[in-house]
């Protein structure tokens, strides 16, 4: 079978496209998760919390927080795992998760050691729940061990590997502590999928989201990349390697946007192919030395049409009413329109913060 070959600037609109980042908007949050399959729940706010962010550069000014936690807490269209919210249609493709995490042989010895807390941590939110960490007794007989945050977190970590087991789930939160409940009262009843089955689902919804995708890609946490077989084998101008296209997708007409886009969007997530498709290199700077950074400790991308063109250095100082912006980082020239499309874009993000534009 002949393989079929697109230019770059094809496979760039299809990546942009199948993001909905074109010029028409979506206008429903839960349909636009379910397109998207995951929005990445990440507490860093230096701008606004990265589900928000990504949430707003699709929806524009009809987006507010306050539509999320409807969704998740009160219409339960949306459920959380493991730093995703996800679609509650899709929680047969997600729960259990199938990734391995909860299977490590580390983690598989310490559920082992501690069996009696994990059945105290369910029956006290079957008595009490929702409940926060803190109102869960540690009962653990074992200690959890690690060289980093989570040691002796035995509560924290008993409940995360339960969330993956589909054991327990998350209710909601308050404030930024989630709330953990039995899992029979957030989702609802469903058959499970046997896991091959969902892991090919999974793969054809990615690839429905990304549009384009390496054919082969290497393993990362969280998210995978690959899509493995789902979609068309397709090779790209100027590109080494075969890719993955949606072949729903191929052949439709693009009218691309201007857009300010998440350090964690997932148009740009994959740093490989965004660099392939976009040329554009791009790293997360704010665990970086200030004098280190180039671009700003959380520089927004920004999207022109289907050109990543540049990056925003902005910060909200939510005390004083200010965005503050740094700098304007241009990857290309940009033309008189295109910077203005730029500021276009820079004044919606202030007016849905509800702050005044302020110049460092």
């Amino acid at each position: 079978m002949s393989v079929r070959r697109i230019e770059r600037d094809e496979a760039r609109q299809l990546a942009v496209r199948s993001q909905l980042l074109e010029a028409t908007r979506p206008i429903d949050l839960v349909d636009l998760v379910d397109h998207l399959t995951l929005l990445q729940v990440d507490p860093t706010a230096a701008i606004a919390p990265n589900a928000d962010l990504v949430a707003w550069s699709r929806l524009g000014r009809a987006y507010q927080p306050a539509s999320l936690t409807q969704a998740l807490e009160n219409d339960r269209t949306l459920f959380e795992l493991r730093a995703y919210i996800r679609p509650m249609t899709a929680v047969a493709l997600h729960v259990p998760e199938d990734t391995g995490y909860s299977a490590h042989p580390k983690i598989q010895s310490w559920l082992e050691a501690n069996d009696r807390f994990r059945l105290d941590v369910i029956a006290r939110l079957r008595d009490a729940g929702p409940l926060l960490s803190r109102d869960v007794p540690d009962t653990s007989q074992v200690p959890w061990g690690s060289t980093g945050w989570t040691n002796d977190r035995n509560v924290t970590q008993m409940l995360e590997l339960l969330s993956a087991r589909g054991q327990v789930a998350i209710a909601g939160r308050v404030g930024r502590q989630r709330l953990w409940d039995l899992p029979e009262r957030v989702y609802p009843s469903f058959e499970p999928i046997p896991a091959e089955k969902a892991r090919r689902l999974r793969e054809e919804r990615r690839l429905r989201a990304l549009g384009i995708a390496r054919d082969k890609t290497g393993v990362v946490p969280g998210e995978p990349f690959s899509v493995g077989d789902a979609g068309v084998p397709v090779t790209v101008e100027g590109l080494d390697g075969e890719w993955r296209a949606d072949p729903e997708a191929l052949d439709q007409p693009f009218v691309g946007r201007t857009a300010l886009l998440s350090p964690f969007d997932r148009l740009i997530h994959d740093r490989d192919r965004t660099r392939s498709l976009f040329d554009f290199e791009y790293v997360l700077e704010m665990y970086k030395p200030a004098e280190r950074r180039r671009w700003g400790y959380f520089a927004l991308p920004v999207l022109h049409r289907d050109r990543l063109v540049g990056k925003l250095d902005a910060r909200a100082d939510r005390k004083a009413g200010n965005l503050i912006i740094n700098a304007l980082h241009e990857d290309v020239p940009l033309t008189r329109m295109m910077r203005a499309d730029v500021q276009a874009e820079i004044e919606a993000l202030a007016a849905w913060l509800d702050l005044r534009i302020t110049r460092a």
